[in-house]
Formats: C-alpha cells, sequence, structure tokens
C-alpha cells in the first residue's frame, strides 16, 4: 500500500468528472487500499478517487470511532433522499476550513463492492452528510461550492496564503 497526494482546492482537476469503473480488478482493489491507508493516514472520514487525481467513481469512507468499518463504494448512486440536516464539514482537500452544509438527513445508495456485487445502504447522520460530500466529489464539486461567494473568494485567499507560507 502506498500513500497518495490528495489535491488541494482550488486545483481545477478536482473539477473533472469521474468516469463509471467498468472493470474491478486487482488495480482498483489497490487503489481502494491505497486511498483507505491515505484517508486513515490525513487523517479523515472519507476521500474520493478525484481527490488522489484518480477520475474514477471510488470512495473510501470510515466514520467508526475505531477505525475498522471501512466501506469502499464503486459506481455509487444515491437512488432516495429524505430530509434535511446542515452541520460543519471540512474536507482533505481544503485543509482548516470548516462551514456549515446544508444536506439530506437520510440517503439510500446502491453502488458494487470490491467483488463486483451489487450492494445498496440506507445511510444517516454523518454517514449520509460523507456519503454526500465524496458523491460531490466524484461530480466534480467541492463542498466550498455550497458556500457563499464571498466564503468561497475567502476560503481561496486563505488557502493561497497558506501555500506561500509553505512553500
Amino acid at each position: 500500500m502506498a500513500l497518495l497526494p490528495i489535491l488541494r482546492f482550488p486545483d481545477p482537476r478536482l473539477r473533472k468528472v469521474a468516469q463509471p469503473v467498468t472493470n474491478i480488478d486487482d488495480g482498483i482493489r489497490r487503489l481502494a487500499a491505497d486511498m483507505a491507508e491515505t484517508m486513515y493516514e490525513a487523517p479523515g472520514i472519507g476521500l474520493a478517487a478525484t481527490q488522489v487525481d484518480v477520475h474514477k467513481q471510488l470512495i473510501v469512507i470510515d466514520v467508526s470511532e475505531e477505525k475498522n468499518a471501512l466501506l469502499v463504494l464503486i459506481n455509487p448512486e444515491i437512488v432516495a433522499d429524505e430530509g434535511e440536516q446542515v452541520g460543519e464539514e471540512g474536507c482533505l482537500s481544503v485543509p482548516g476550513v470548516y462551514d456549515r452544509v446544508e444536506r439530506a438527513e437520510r440517503v439510500t445508495v446502491r453502488y458494487l463492492d470490491l467483488d463486483g456485487q451489487a450492494q445498496q445502504i440506507e445511510a444517516d447522520g454523518l454517514l449520509a452528510v460523507c456519503i454526500q460530500h465524496e458523491l460531490d466529489h466524484l461530480q466534480g464539486k467541492v463542498f466550498v461550492d455550497h458556500l457563499s461567494q464571498l466564503k468561497q473568494t475567502r476560503i481561496k485567499a486563505k488557502l493561497a496564503k497558506q501555500a506561500r507560507i509553505t512553500a
């Protein structure tokens, strides 16, 4: 397994729409394992392939306290949602930035597992938020897209300043 570099907002590669995975092979399984290792190391609770500059519909998530409940979702699709919740979100691609985002309270998601088997999960709370957040990445969206233009401008300026300081 290997740690992968995480793209940082506003990198234009974060805007690419991910393509469906057509063949679940050892390469996809290795990518999922590397993404999981990268997510745990970061540390985070979710990571989309887009964030590591691989534009395939693959996400890894683990919202457990023990970090022992890894979910790998290939070609995930929300087939139902209901309710609404507003919560503070952050993102490994937008380090140090947190803001309130409105999401569905519950979602039903269809996806393929690492064996290519069709699965369905019903999620609420933090897991529902995480799934929606990572699915946004697969569509070329970042959580800051849900914020006002003024907040987006401030975030870009903050991250540009951080990049200059660390360069």
